[in-house]
């Protein structure tokens, strides 16, 4: 099994890596979290890496964290998850959030993963909430439908998603600012990017 992988980043595709070690390149799907925070062609790269194996399909899927690797492990162990499924799910919400999702019974924050729907959402809930532990870090709230909205304008004026978190992550917890206010300041935050 291939639990860790070094090597120069060979080439870049829109969901995977191409990691050269030793003059061998290997194809490592990764989430789009992970992309924008690497280098470019030719820097380095350290990944924590899971071999998928089922009969047709061979896959290495590699993360930065070890918590991240955890928590793609565990959600494959939820019937009906799929890696699609999984690295969707680490794509569009952070870890913390995630767990607090499932310690919260928060089905409709993961339902509105693309790939996932309501029933989908309830089985994960049901099958991890007693495997995910809090992390003893204080509760970050979690999205809102404001929040929601947010993220659905910026991706909607052409940004990723990722991006589109980390503004909103960027606002004050304000709950009481108008949905106009909150997506003006969160374009004020990218244009200092």
């Amino acid at each position: 099994m291939i639990a860790r992988l070094s090597g120069t980043i060979w080439d870049i595709g829109e969901d995977y890596l191409i990691v050269r070690t030793d003059g061998l390149g290997f194809q490592v799907r990764v989430p789009a979290t992970v992309l924008t925070r690497l280098g470019g062609i030719g820097q380095p790269v350290e990944l924590f890496t899971y071999l998928y194996i089922r009969e047709n399909e061979l896959a290495l899927f590699g993360f930065l964290s070890e918590e991240e690797l955890s928590l793609f492990k565990l959600l494959l162990t939820v019937s009906g998850v799929g890696p699609k499924v999984a690295l969707a799910l680490l794509n569009t919400i952070s870890p913390d959030t995630l767990r607090q999702a499932v310690l919260q019974d928060e089905p409709a924050l993961l339902s509105r993963v693309p790939g996932i729907g309501p029933k989908t959402a309830k089985a994960i809930i049901f099958h991890l909430k007693d495997k995910m532990l809090p992390t003893g870090v204080a509760a970050l709230p979690l999205p809102t439908e404001t929040d929601a909205e947010v993220i659905a304008a910026l991706t909607g004026l052409g940004f990723s998603l990722v991006e589109a978190q980390r503004a909103l992550q960027s606002l004050p917890r304000d709950e009481g600012l108008p949905l106009e206010e909150r997506i003006r300041l969160a374009l004020a935050y990218l244009a200092t990017l």
